[in-house]
């Protein structure tokens, strides 16, 4: 599971804002942001796991991070793990279009997803719970969790008003500012809800933005910001189940080659 904050061309300094929390349980083994040795402009984390990833960057701007579409009555087993869509992608040199068109035809054999890949300047979103509809992002701020983009869950809700707050603030924008936004525990009724068949309890649990239980919880958070100049800030903090408790890598770099800017 996880949480997907974006602005995207919606502010005059910084045309791609985002913000991302990876939920996943405390004991899957996972490797922090990297440069990667087989492809060493593509920065991302590892699932050691499953071999993929859920986020990631390229200096030439290709991007792509994916959640999970929360629906345990129709999860399988043997389906292949839905991190290699990311970095497939990333690793790649094809076009969105062409990516999709290549991953439509398998895109049932996955459980459930939410991919959001392309340039930083041009962005598309597939989801295979979605009628196999591709589309082509619009600027303005988004918000994506374990349903369809921006369905109005109350943590995405919350999460588009704060960093709507921080966007419109009067003041420079940090990536303080922004996890900020990411470490938020508010609690929603639980008559708001949605039902997505993991029963109350786990409800309520997933429900805030930073996720805390014993076993289960937000592993990572990711700011990216990039500027007017194609200048990219990426800033990555892994927990240690407790909003408080992290260690922190930030990495600086220009885009070199990006086609769509």
């Amino acid at each position: 599971m996880c949480t997907v904050l974006f602005s995207f061309k919606s502010h005059p300094e910084y045309p791609l804002i985002l913000a991302s929390n990876r939920d996943e349980f405390h004991d899957r083994p996972t490797m922090p942001a990297a440069f990667w040795d087989e492809r060493f402009d593509l920065l991302a984390g590892r699932d050691l796991k499953a071999c993929g990833t859920w986020l990631g960057i390229t200096k030439t701007g290709r991007f792509a991070t994916l959640t999970n579409f929360r629906a345990p009555a129709s999860m399988r087993d043997d389906a292949p793990t839905r991190g290699k869509l990311v970095s497939n992608f990333l690793l790649s040199e094809k076009s969105p279009e062409t990516y999709f068109h290549d991953m439509r035809f398998n895109a049932h054999e996955y459980n459930g997803f939410n991919l959001l890949f392309g340039y930083v300047s041009e962005l598309y979103y597939f989801s295979n719970k979605d009628h196999g509809f591709c589309r082509k992002v619009a600027p303005g701020l988004y918000g994506l969790s374990n349903h369809l983009f921006d369905t109005p869950w109350p943590k995405v809700e919350r999460g588009k008003k704060l960093l709507s707050d921080v966007m419109s603030g009067g003041k420079s924008i940090t990536a303080e500012m922004i996890f900020g936004v990411l470490a938020d525990t508010y609690q929603p009724d639980d008559s708001l809800l949605p039902d997505t068949g993991v029963g109350p309890k786990w409800e309520r649990i997933l429900a805030p933005i930073f996720v805390q239980s014993p076993a289960y919880g937000t592993q990572f958070s990711t700011v990216i910001m990039v500027d007017t100049k194609n200048r990219v800030s990426f800033t990555e903090r892994a927990f240690q189940s407790r909003p408080d408790q992290y260690t922190e890598r930030t990495f600086e770099f220009s885009i070199t080659d990006d086609n769509k800017t």
